[in-house]
């Protein structure tokens, strides 16, 4: 048994976790902590530092010391036959009725999210890991308080499990007295548990990673993954790792971070949410990079257009595949009007993506699996992905990965209303544990929640001007943020006040935080 003076689990484990931080979990965690936490530590301190040069007037541009690596010849992996066909992919948090969904929806892919779409109570994340390993072994099953049984169909999708971003900790688990990087911990626990058994059907340990900002980071994965395979007992290789490209550095080493993974890459995704994001925050500074309302900012307009064009050739010339991004349209049961638009827009979304080369794409809903199913069904037919199309036209070009001032639209009182509601309903349900909610027909997760509070900052820090011909200052975003928090029933409302709180200190603050779940962890239970 670990000695509990270096290894020390703070809080009470709740009764459906019993089992879950076995010896063997547990010294898994410290000893990938322990190698690897300081190289962590290192890294995110590169971010900073690269961050205040990008304040001051810096510019992105592909790496003089890895082109080696862009020109060379080399493929990654070949992947194993349970993804090869990754056409359709759905996500969702690791809750037991929407893992059951998600399961059977028809989809080929079940991301299952640790991260963005799961509010990091203590309960939750353990729970997680059960529902998880329950999943695996097939003895999944939720009961709803109506009485209606969910349990897995004989057919599934196949499990992909995110974990963590390496931004994060997971403060009930101190090793020699520091809180775990929450990656590391979810990793060592999942493996430990699952690993074997997922090899024993013919899968495998298999992971999307998120929001990685360069090939380094990548690499500190991948180290991970040689001494987890190893402390576990599996052959090398069997793990299998998608990069979420979420972050506006990573796109400009999108091969290199294929190539550090190569033994355990499964390609990249098009993040699109957290990339947007990602493209507010590094360049909050600059005012030719403020973005119009987030629902102008859609994956055709230039610089979307050119990341999700260069993630597929950079795919394809790997071998790796390439996979579009979210649609997080949620059908309404009642309005057929809404129903209408929207699947016209996620039909548009879908058609670009797979004549543009991607080989899979995501939905947020069951409802929308039929949908892409169709769309990429009529290019792929039987082919289980296009990863030969090399998208050779495609050119790299470092200006148009940041070409935001590109963007047509407008900022608008209702965008602003918008960003304010949507950022106060979804962090008062972050912090009462629930990480994905849906808002308006819209499946809302941390990325899209951190939108419209990135937007919120920038738009109020330039005094933007709004269609209308008013400045939005700090005493036009009060007037509106009151009228919105009366629309949904006021500060008293569950923990709306806390989370109207935060979001002031968010978006009026001179100094932009980097990450709304760090603060907000803080206030969690």
């Amino acid at each position: 048994m670990p000695a509990a003076a270096e290894i020390e689990i703070v809080g009470p484990i709740p009764a459906v976790a019993e089992g879950v931080l076995t010896d063997a979990a547990l010294d898994l965690a410290a000893r990938l902590q322990r190698e690897l936490g300081e190289r962590r530590n290192e890294l995110l301190a590169a971010r900073g530092a690269r961050q205040l040069l990008l304040d001051a007037g810096g510019l992105f541009d592909f790496l003089p010391e890895t082109e080696g690596i862009r020109t060379g010849d080399w493929q990654v992996a070949t992947a194993p036959p349970a993804l090869q066909d990754r056409r359709v992919e759905i996500t969702g948090p690791a809750e037991p009725k929407m893992m059951i969904n998600a399961f059977n929806s028809g989809a080929r892919v079940f991301m299952c999210d640790l991260e963005d779409a799961l509010s990091p109570t203590w309960d939750n994340v353990l729970a997680g890991q059960v529902a998880l390993s329950q999943a695996i072994r097939r003895e999944l099953e939720f009961t709803s308080p109506e009485g209606k049984h969910y349990r897995l169909n004989d057919e599934i999708a196949t499990l992909i499990v995110r974990p963590r971003g390496w931004h994060l900790e997971e403060r009930h688990l101190l090793i020699d007295g520091t809180p775990i990087a929450a990656g590391l911990f979810d990793l060592a626990v999942f493996m430990t548990h699952n690993a074997k058994e997922l090899l024993a059907r013919g899968l495998g340990p298999y992971f999307y990673l998120p929001k990685l900002e360069s090939h380094l980071e990548a690499r500190l994965w991948n180290d991970a993954f040689v001494i987890a395979q190893e402390a576990v007992g599996v052959p090398q290789g069997s793990i299998r790792a998608t990069v979420l490209i979420e972050t506006l550095p990573a796109a400009f080493e999108m091969e290199e971070i294929l190539y550090e993974l190569r033994d355990h890459s499964a390609g990249l995704n098009a993040g699109r949410w957290d990339y947007i994001f990602s493209a507010i925050k590094k360049l909050h500074a600059h005012e030719n990079a403020i973005l119009p309302d987030r629902s102008a900012v859609t994956m055709g307009v230039p610089f979307m257009h050119a990341y999700t064009q260069l993630l597929v050739r950079s795919c394809h010339r790997r071998g790796a595949h390439a996979i579009g991004g979210m649609a997080a349209f949620i059908p309404s049961r009642r309005d057929a009007a809404i129903n209408e638009v929207a699947f016209t827009k996620v039909r548009e979304d879908k058609e670009r993506e797979v004549n543009g080369g991607c080989d899979g794409t995501w939905v947020a809903h069951p409802d929308l699996v039929p949908l892409a199913l169709e769309i990429f069904d009529a290019v792929l037919g039987d082919r289980p992905n296009q990863v030969g199309r090399l998208r050779e036209d495609v050119v790299p070009n470092a200006a148009a990965l940041v070409a935001l001032g590109e963007t047509p639209g407008e900022i608008t009182e209702a965008g602003v209303r918008t960003n304010i509601s949507v950022g106060v309903r979804y962090i008062a349900a972050w912090l009462g544990g629930q990480g994905a909610v849906a808002i308006d027909n819209l499946m809302e997760d941390a990325a899209t929640a951190e939108i419209s509070r990135a937007q919120l900052w920038q738009w109020l820090h330039f005094g933007v001007t709004l269609a209308d011909g008013r400045t939005l200052t700090q005493e036009l975003y009060a007037t509106f943020r009151d009228e919105e928090i009366e629309r949904i029933g006021g500060r008293s409302e569950g923990r709306v006040g806390e989370a109207v709180d935060l979001l002031d200190e968010l978006v009026l603050q001179e100094r932009f935080e980097e990450f709304l779940t760090v603060p907000a962890y803080a206030r969690l239970a």
